[in-house]
């Protein structure tokens, strides 16, 4: 676009400030679309002639603000909105089943819409997904709405989880998604904090309300139950931030609680079932040393129960004690 542009470039700037933020006074837009107040008036009228709600507010410097109607007309893009819709309508589906055909569509539906100039700006932009080296898991659609849901309006979740049978960790740290289990689907029942993506999958940090600890779950094996439960006040995450939380989650960096395991077996066999921080020390050809961490002294000594082989606890003395606890609750659930 050009640095003066002219009244359709004009209209379109002012109707993307307007969808950019609430209510802006009238001087302020003046201002940015370098014209009088009384252009800016104009323009406004033209707008709500197209079919938009633009309301004037009231005060000592007046303003104008965009209304939401079920019956908006088609939005306008300028060139950058136009590129990045294309981008993100051809990349909508990562890890999430069941949306492609609808970005498609949306995609073919927003470029007939658009003036022969933006379309080729769309066109100039094909976008090809190529797979990992290893299949990435689907999220279902409606699984990711539902923890979506509970995370917005800050409801207890309840859910079955699946885990595999067999040691596995997703991320940094010994138990990033939780200490393993049986390949059955145990109930969990958290306070949903944050949805994010690492690396093409879709995970759910949360407190665990049974365990009493932050969690992080996968969201391509969670089974949500209805209703939700109810509402609660957020915690503190560790890190200050989701971000930050992930990256210490999935880089092992600062982990709270670390220790030592001597694994009977061959360290190019425990190497794949420990995090990027963790040490792995060769003690012979079936004997491997192994320093990792976890957020929790009884997280960290779950990461014996993943094995199927025996597992030496070195130290430090809180970890032995968590294993000791962990024990007895095994104990206990084993009971009749």
């Amino acid at each position: 676009m050009s640095d003066s542009p002219g009244p359709s470039g004009r209209l379109l700037r002012l109707l993307s400030l307007l969808q950019a933020r609430r209510d802006w006074p009238g001087e302020v837009l003046a201002e940015r679309l370098a014209v009088s107040p009384r252009t800016v008036r104009r323009d406004v009228d033209r707008l709500r002639e197209l079919g938009y709600p633009v309301r004037a507010l009231k005060g000592p410097d007046g303003g104008y603000r965009l209304d939401a109607g079920s019956e908006l007309p088609p939005l306008l893009f300028d060139d950058e909105q136009a590129v990045a819709v294309a981008v993100a309508l051809q990349t909508a589906s990562t890890g999430v089943s069941g949306i492609e055909e609808g970005a498609l569509r949306a995609l073919a539906t927003v470029r007939q819409v658009m003036p022969a100039r933006l379309r080729g700006r769309i066109d100039a932009l094909p976008v090809t997904t190529v797979p990992a080296d290893r299949e990435q898991p689907r999220v279902d659609s409606a699984v990711l709405i539902a923890v979506g849901a509970a995370v917005r309006d800050r409801e207890v979740l309840r859910f079955d989880y699946e885990r595999p049978s067999r040691p596995r960790t997703d991320s940094g740290g010994v138990g990033a998604t939780g200490p393993a289990g049986a390949a059955d689907a145990p109930r969990r029942r958290v306070e949903p904090h944050h949805l994010a993506t690492w690396s093409g999958r879709w995970y759910l940090v949360a407190w665990d309300l049974e365990r009493g600890d932050w969690r992080t779950f996968r969201v391509d094996r969670m089974n949500p139950r209805t209703p939700t439960g109810p509402r609660f006040t957020p915690r503190d995450l560790p890190g200050g931030d989701v971000a930050r939380y992930l990256q210490e989650v999935f880089h092992g960096r600062e982990w709270p609680c670390r220790g030592e395991f001597v694994v009977d077996a061959p360290a190019n066999e425990v190497q794949p079932w420990t995090g990027r921080q963790s040490v792995v020390e060769a003690l012979g050809p079936a004997r491997t040393r192994v320093v990792t961490g976890s957020w929790s002294w009884e997280r960290l000594a779950a990461w014996v129960s993943w094995w199927e082989v025996p597992v030496r606890i070195v130290g430090p003395p809180e970890l032995r004690d968590a294993a000791a606890r962990l024990g007895q609750r095994f104990l206990a659930a084993a009971r009749p």
